[in-house]
């Protein structure tokens, strides 16, 4: 699989300087494969700078210990010889970088696991069937030396393959995918709850709050087999939380028995509604979400709505329907 991507980079001057980007609004999966994937390179000799548009949310930070990851800088982007992308298909996902980059003629490269990557890219890593990003850089270090994996990277992976499958729940899991996790767990040393409880028990009062309030939201459509649920400004300020805090939040309608697919809508008025889609049956929350221009799994994805809001639960809610619709027929 890493084939041209291993010979391409051991053809690089050692003097070589690589940009690595993670998608905007990072997540654990985009964050663990760039500091692995950057350390990879580190050990290879390169200089290496990680970037991403938004802040590493903060029970994640605790990754960057030979890694920073940073805003993009003009003159950073400038002095790079290559890109590399990591989770995610399109040039859009990764925030400045696409308007940046026009016109610019420095190689981009991407590794990612989601479907339908843009066909811009000089190489493309694309393996929808893996679990996660860090299921593949894993791969890219056993094509290479695995043994240069030391505990640091292997948190950092085990981290993205554990968010992005619900600790090791969701139907991407396959037995290569445990395997990983096994390895990452001896070569890094370390109990599962050390990195556990860094990124999941860490919740504040606020955010407590904000989910008793969306809670409330809960409606179910079409014979209770869609759920939604929001998140409003107004909610924000009384509990004095924000929108970095839902996630997880569409976990709970989903949750909901013989619920097919779930919704979080995350109004911010005349901004627009952000939404998380999730499924748990054969309905492909990909293909729904680019009726509203966003995409990702078939299990998960995200999608826009311009608003206002009961117009945009009418809407999406619709689309739902006759997606189930075809899946009775």
């Amino acid at each position: 699989m890493f084939k041209e991507f291993l010979n391409k980079i051991n053809s690089l001057s050692p003097s070589s300087r690589i940009g690595v980007f993670s998608h905007i609004r990072p997540d654990g999966d985009c964050i663990g494969s760039q500091i692995a994937l950057c350390r990879w390179l580190q050990l290879k000799g390169f200089e290496v700078n990680a970037f991403n548009d938004d802040d590493v949310p903060e029970n994640l930070e605790w990754m960057q210990k030979n890694v920073t990851i940073e805003k993009p800088d003009q003159g950073k982007l400038e002095s790079c010889d290559l890109f590399i992308l990591v989770d995610g298909n399109a040039t859009h996902r990764y925030g400045s970088f696409e308007e940046w980059f026009k016109g610019k003629n420095q190689p981009v490269w991407v590794i990612d696991h989601h479907p339908d990557p843009e066909p811009i890219f000089e190489i493309t890593i694309s393996e929808t069937g893996a679990s996660s990003t860090c299921e593949l850089i894993y791969e890219l270090y056993a094509q290479d030396n695995v043994s240069l994996i030391d505990p640091e990277i292997a948190k950092a992976l085990y981290t993205g393959i554990i968010t992005d499958t619900g600790s090791l729940q969701f139907e991407s899991v396959t037995p290569r995918t445990v395997e990983i996790t096994a390895d990452l767990l001896r070569k890094g040393n370390f109990k599962p709850n050390e990195v556990i409880e860094r990124i999941f028990s860490n919740k504040t009062i606020e955010q407590m709050q904000l989910l008793s309030a969306s809670l409330e939201t809960i409606r179910l459509f079409n014979n209770n087999q869609i759920a939604v649920m929001y998140v409003t400004k107004e909610m924000l300020n009384k509990s004095e939380a924000t929108f970095s805090d839902c996630d997880g939040f569409v976990n709970y309608p989903l949750s909901i028995g013989g619920v097919k697919a779930a919704i979080l809508m995350k109004d911010s008025g005349s901004e627009g509604i952000r939404m998380s889609l999730r499924s748990r049956s054969e309905l492909d929350v990909n293909v729904w979400a680019r009726n509203f221009g966003g995409g990702g799994h078939k299990k998960a994805a995200g999608a826009w709505h311009s608003g206002p809001l009961e117009n945009a639960i009418k809407e999406v809610v619709a689309v739902g329907v006759n997606q189930l619709k075809d899946i009775d027929k």
